[in-house]
């Protein structure tokens, strides 16, 4: 996509510290939907949707399509089955440029408290409803159809499509683009987490705790308040999840369902740690600078991190301990001992035993090291639970003289979500 320089904003003062706020995209956006709500042939659709709008677009718009995965036919989609949304949230969307003036003011603040602040441009974007920002490859993006809205703004088009923004909407987050504005401008200065929920929440909570503190105001998102009113129930439930696998959406950027009625509550337990280190230490400044320039690949940065924010009750090794003892694990294979070498390749079946009851749903099989071809022929039809839950069988087809392997992986799990400690199957097959 062509890089448009759009909007300089000479007249602000913070253009001394280098950025530069692109809103053009949202012009463009809406040329291209005039001419598309007026257009039948879908095909036609589609190439004013690439040609006014994608293929002119910014980084911006090509950073935040990358991010939250938007195509061209998403968008016509949108367009053709939401026409009461788009009419209602048009207006609020050409706002950007004159609320292009308030985001400056909020960086300004931001950089007050983080004299190392490195300016990134700030994209407006219309996308296709799954994010209100995001920072990407160094720029701070906004989706204006998402954050620039209010109560006016319909939804009964959605049906359960998108649950949550009713209650998004009803928050009137257009009056909160500068805080969510700064908060993603923050994640620009940050380096990047590894993959796993305690980095992931504590990236998001100094982004969500700097806001704050910049701009000094309480924070618009309704995690923060409820986690402060829940507090020891979410630290507890937290404590023994962090270590799970493929239990991201339970805490972060989904609406997966969880006891508490509240998404994304790692937002709070990240705020929380960060909430606390601040307090405790004697700079202040310095404290943003460590929090924001936290290094997620440098465990003992992250632990001493841990460690001074007295967010958790125990170590992490302790806890990282109690979560190991409460795995559940393969206890044996029906047919044969595991690691036999004289194993008949007659068997048809191999059945899995377990500790305890698993929620007869979550499986995974994988390779061992010897790759694909040690991984037994097997007919994925034929894969069946026991009734009570403790045994797994899989079919296969096995051939004499040969090295087999199967990794029992860690997406099998009870049913409150504690995964199986993995388990590699190895054996040999005789003549």
């Amino acid at each position: 996509m062509k890089k448009l320089i759009i909007l300089l904003l000479s007249a602000i003062p913070l253009l001394s510290f280098g950025q530069k706020i692109f809103t053009e995209d949202v012009n463009n956006f809406w040329n291209a939907y005039d001419k598309i709500v007026l257009e039948k042939d879908s095909l036609k659709q589609l190439d004013l949707i690439k040609n006014l709008y994608i293929n002119k677009g910014t980084s911006g718009l090509e950073g935040i399509m990358r991010a939250r995965r938007y195509s061209a036919e998403e968008y016509v989609y949108a367009i053709n089955h939401y026409p009461k949304f788009w009419q209602s949230v048009r207006n609020n969307t050409l706002k950007s440029k004159e609320i292009s003036k308030e985001l400056v003011g909020g960086i300004e603040k931001l950089k007050e408290i983080y004299p190392n602040l490195k300016p990134v441009n700030i994209y407006f974007e219309i996308g296709i409803l799954r994010t209100p920002g995001t920072a990407i490859d160094g720029m701070a993006v906004i989706g204006s159809e998402v954050a620039l809205t209010n109560k006016s703004v319909i939804t009964s088009e959605f049906d359960n499509v998108y649950p949550y923004l009713r209650t998004f909407f009803d928050t009137n987050p257009i009056k909160d683009v500068v805080f969510l504005n700064v908060h993603e401008y923050v994640h620009t200065q940050q380096n990047l987490p590894v993959d796993n929920l305690l980095s992931y929440v504590i990236y998001e909570g100094v982004a969500e705790f700097v806001a704050v503190k910049a701009l000094e105001i309480s924070s618009p998102n309704p995690q923060i308040e409820f986690g402060k009113n829940n507090a020891e129930k979410i630290k507890l439930r937290f404590e023994e999840e962090m270590f799970y696998i493929n239990n991201r959406g339970k805490w972060l950027w989904s609406n997966d369902s969880n006891e508490f009625g509240m998404r994304d509550l790692g937002y709070y337990v990240g705020y929380q740690m960060c909430e606390n280190f601040y307090e405790q230490a004697e700079n202040k400044k310095g404290a943003i600078k460590t929090m924001i320039e936290l290094d997620y690949t440098n465990d003992s940065e992250i632990d001493d991190f841990v460690k001074k924010s007295n967010y958790f009750l125990k170590s992490l090794d302790e806890l990282y301990q109690n979560f190991e003892a409460k795995r559940p694990t393969v206890i044996g294979i029906k047919q044969f001992e595991n690691n036999s070498k004289n194993v008949s390749p007659n068997i048809k079946e191999i059945t899995v035993e377990f500790s305890e009851p698993l929620n007869g749903r979550s499986t995974g099989v994988d390779f061992g090291d010897l790759g694909q071809d040690a991984f037994p022929k097997n007919d994925v039809t034929k894969r069946f639970w026991s009734e009570d839950r403790k045994s797994w069988t899989i079919s296969v087809d096995l051939e004499p003289n040969k090295k087999y392997q199967i990794l029992i992986s860690n997406n099998f799990r009870t049913e409150n979500g504690t995964p199986l400690k993995a388990f590699l199957i190895e054996f040999e097959t005789g003549n």
